[in-house]
């Protein structure tokens, strides 16, 4: 799921450790919140972001790491919301593939909260955490600075 990599500074200030942290626990705290609409959560990772884009690399990163964690899981839950809707508005009804997908959606959101909170935590630790996927694609974004 994620890999613990040693951070190449000898030093990480504790501002961009609580900046970097606090980009995985807004989207976390805003998923809470705005559940019914999945595209909350994006446009606050999004703005986040933006504002923390010419921060140190390790905030850097981090914020575009749980930007693109979100991007992610937003086309479900989209797909989720509406079909819910759909429903609920009698224009669906309730089926078998729709139970599993929304058993499917609620498996992925638990699995990217938890993986947000573990980084959280770690991040606030200073120590870089990068996950399986949206790390390597982070990277690829923005290159390493020596």
């Amino acid at each position: 799921m994620m890999e613990d990599n040693p951070v190449s500074r000898p030093y990480i200030y504790e501002e961009e450790a609580e900046k970097a942290s606090f980009a995985y626990l807004m989207s976390t705290i805003i998923l809470i919140v705005g559940l019914p609409m999945p595209i909350i959560n994006v446009i606050a990772s999004v703005m986040f972001y933006v504002a923390n884009r010419r921060k140190t690399y390790f905030v850097r990163f981090h914020c575009l790491q749980s930007m693109l964690s979100q991007l992610a899981v937003i086309p479900m839950n989209s797909v989720g919301v509406g079909w819910t809707i759909s429903i609920l508005t009698g224009h669906s009804q309730v089926s078998n593939l729709y139970i599993s997908y929304i058993i499917t959606i609620v498996g992925f959101n638990i699995v990217e909260f938890i993986s947000s909170l573990y980084a959280a935590i770690q991040v606030r630790k200073k120590k870089d955490v990068r996950f399986w996927f949206f790390g390597p694609l982070s990277e690829l974004i923005y290159k390493r600075e020596i």
